[in-house]
């Protein structure tokens, strides 16, 4: 299935997602919160940034998914984490993992693998951190930035998927998702977009934002959310001078996207 196949889906979810607002809890990183919650907002959708674990049992059961980010992952926040996810999973809502640099120590290594086995819907990193999380090992490390292109992780990420149950994306120049058997790739987005912190995690929230109105196809949701966002940053590029006002075009672009210019942006293929 080829781009055009794929176009009037994403613009469908990103219309679900305007009309109904979901609610997204983000368990995030402090680097990330402010981009994510203006993210989810531009797009439509209702963030929240409730990271309590006494909040937990009265809060996640009203959201419509969550988003879990370990950024700044410290022994107080996993247990957050872990009861919102778990209660998520109960209660059958779309849960997102985001294992930023899970391999950097044998403490975010093992919270990651915990985590997966509370059965997120997706989980989204980049090439380095799906290998280590496929693989269950630490590795050299650059922090949240990658040393594999997206494209060398896509067995790894097919291994996940399988395992774990979750839709794996891979972000990257080209951004790959699968389900373990389907494999697809995502060609929107810039470069520039790298260099601006956080954007991988605002990712993540608007995965949360369009699996909440479309649980029931987690790959078609996640590859639409990648989509969409990489669009934004394209038309945020036109107008930017840097990674700084890129930053807020970005968000003004998600803001603004009409039919026509998702229509005829969206570059999606199938690979397998």
């Amino acid at each position: 299935m080829e781009s055009k196949e794929w176009s009037s889906g994403v613009w469908t979810h990103l219309t679900a997602v305007r009309q109904r607002s979901p609610l997204v809890q983000c368990i995030t990183n402090f680097v990330s919160m402010d981009l994510v919650a203006n993210t989810l907002l531009s797009a439509g959708a209702s963030p929240a940034m409730v990271h309590s674990v006494a909040e937990v049992p009265d809060f996640t059961p009203h959201i419509h998914a969550l988003c879990v980010n370990v950024g700044t992952l410290t022994p107080d926040w996993l247990p957050s984490m872990k009861a919102a996810a778990e209660l998520a999973a109960q209660l059958g809502k779309p849960w997102v993992l985001d294992p930023a640099a899970v391999s950097c120590s044998g403490f975010r290594l093992k919270a990651c693998l915990e985590l997966v086995e509370l059965k997120p819907s997706v989980i989204k990193g980049n090439g380095s951190e799906i290998i280590a999380l496929s693989s269950a090992s630490q590795g050299h490390t650059k922090g949240a930035d990658s040393s594999h292109e997206s494209t060398e992780a896509i067995e790894a990420a097919k291994s996940l998927a399988l395992s774990s149950g979750a839709v794996v994306a891979v972000s990257g120049a080209v951004d790959i998702v699968t389900d373990g058997k389907r494999v697809l790739s995502v060609h929107n987005g810039t470069k520039m977009m790298q260099k601006i912190t956080a954007t991988g995690c605002s990712l993540a929230g608007l995965v949360a934002a369009f699996l909440a109105v479309d649980p029931l196809q987690p790959l078609e949701a996640t590859v639409s959310a990648i989509s969409v966002f990489g669009i934004a940053g394209e038309l945020g590029e036109e107008l930017a001078n840097g990674p700084a006002s890129l930053r807020m075009h970005l968000i003004d672009s998600l803001y603004g996207l009409d039919e026509t210019t998702v229509l005829d942006r969206v570059k999606i293929t199938r690979l397998s």
